[in-house]
This record gives structure tokens, C-alpha cells and sequence, in this order.
């Protein structure tokens, strides 16, 4: 189970990177009510029958887990988002894309921690392959986004410890100012 939001809003990005996308758009949007996140790929897209079984916790994309036959990333997600008066919304085409949406309350009293939001996010950018990820974070107390490749060349590559040190202080000062 994922300890921290997150953990739940990196493993569903992943989704999109493995899917084959482009180009990813990651937002996650906080009013003090309500913790919104949104996940739109170019990825491979789904068809209305994988759609379907999408949120079943018996079934993964044949193919994506070499020994696993089983897939709970969609049915944790949704079963955290309706515990915590939150919902989970999934859009996709076969060969266009997938949209997930979804939303946690805020206030409850079972939403888990928000957790390292920079780490997250550095570790997604940090992903193997050719992609463009832009994320972009808002809040009552303001926003930034920034994308996979901006970062990148603001600190000279991510491939370099040195490179990955920065980019994990530029996304942490970014979290924190949020927080205030």
C-alpha cells in the first residue's frame, strides 16, 4: 500500500511513462478543501474492454509485469480517493492517450500524509527514456511548474549526481515555499 500521496501520484505517472507517451502533463492542485491531481500522456492508450477492467484489482495490462498477474495500483487509488471523499476519473484511447484525474479530500481524517512531493517528482523526470514531463503544483500560497527537460538543462543533466543534487534542491525549494 502507498504510505504517502506521493508515492500514489508517482506510481500513476509511471503508468504513463511505461505507456510509450511523449509527453506527459502532471498537475496537482491543492485548495485546502480538496487535493486534485490530473495525468495526461501520448501514451499507447487503452482500448474500452482494458478500460473497463482497468480498476479490477485481478487483472494487469498483459505484459507489464513479467511475474505478476495482478494489478492494484488503479484499485488502491480509487480506494483511497473514495475513503477519503475524494473521486478517480480515467479517459483513454486506444493509440491517443490517457487521462486520470483524480482527487482526495483534504481535511479527512484518513488521507495519508502528502509525503516527499520533490522526491516524487525527481524520481519521475529521473525515469529512463525519451519523454517530456511537465509538472506543474498550485496552491493557496502560490505555484511553479517546471518540465522534464527545463530542469535538466538548468543544472546540467540529470544523469550526474552533482546535476541530481540540484535538481532535488530546486524542486524542494519549490515545495517549501508552497508550504510557507
Amino acid at each position: 500500500m502507498h504510505a504517502t500521496i506521493a508515492d500514489v501520484i508517482a506510481d500513476t505517472a509511471q503508468n504513463s511513462i511505461e505507456a510509450g507517451a511523449g509527453r506527459i502533463e502532471l498537475s496537482v492542485t491543492e485548495d485546502g478543501e480538496m487535493i486534485a491531481v490530473d495525468i495526461r500522456d501520448n501514451g499507447k492508450g487503452m482500448d474500452d474492454a482494458t478500460i473497463a477492467r482497468a480498476f479490477d484489482p485481478f487483472y494487469t495490462e498483459p505484459g507489464k509485469h513479467d511475474k505478476r498477474k495482478v494489478g492494484l495500483g488503479l484499485p488502491i487509488l480509487k480506494q483511497i480517493c473514495e475513503s477519503t471523499d475524494g473521486k478517480v476519473s480515467l479517459k483513454s484511447r486506444k493509440g491517443v492517450g490517457t487521462e486520470l484525474s483524480y482527487s482526495f479530500g483534504a481535511k479527512h481524517i484518513d488521507l495519508p500524509p502528502m509525503g516527499d512531493l520533490a522526491d516524487a517528482v525527481l524520481m519521475l523526470f529521473n525515469y529512463p527514456g525519451e519523454f517530456e514531463l511537465e509538472f506543474s503544483h498550485k496552491t493557496p500560497r502560490g505555484d511553479y511548474s517546471i518540465s522534464r527537460s527545463e530542469l535538466s538543462d538548468a543544472v546540467g543533466g540529470l544523469e550526474s549526481a552533482g546535476g541530481l543534487s540540484l535538481a532535488r534542491e530546486f524542486l524542494a525549494s519549490q515545495e517549501a515555499e508552497l508550504k510557507g
